[in-house]
């Protein structure tokens, strides 16, 4: 799918600021959709955004401006780091996902 449009890359990413509650991992995937990328992105218990986006370079290097400078329309980024950027040979995911960790147990009365 993706090798003909030049190297691939894979980099991790965490956003701080306002980005809970926000709607930021909705409008992560469908910005890294519009751009064609994979990968993922979650809630952390420290009120970041974590996650990871491969793809080519180039549209790779736009969702990590996106990231550090725009998000959701009512998200306040106040930084965003990356890290363990990488060439791949191939995608290791198939789309963008949100994971939104364990279900969390309801309680019956």
């Amino acid at each position: 799918m993706a090798a003909s449009i030049g190297k691939l890359i894979s980099v991790d990413y965490e956003v701080f600021g306002t980005v809970q509650g926000v709607f930021f991992r909705k409008f992560t995937q469908q910005m890294a959709k519009d751009l064609g990328l994979v990968g993922w992105v979650k809630n952390t218990t420290s009120n970041t955004v974590t996650g990871t986006i491969q793809g080519s370079e180039g549209k790779v290097n736009q969702m990590k401006h996106w990231l550090q400078h725009k998000g959701s329309p009512k998200s306040k980024i106040t930084r965003c780091e990356f890290k363990n950027e990488k060439h791949v040979d191939s995608l290791e995911f198939s789309n963008f996902s949100i994971d939104r960790g364990p279900k969390k147990k309801k309680v019956r009365k």
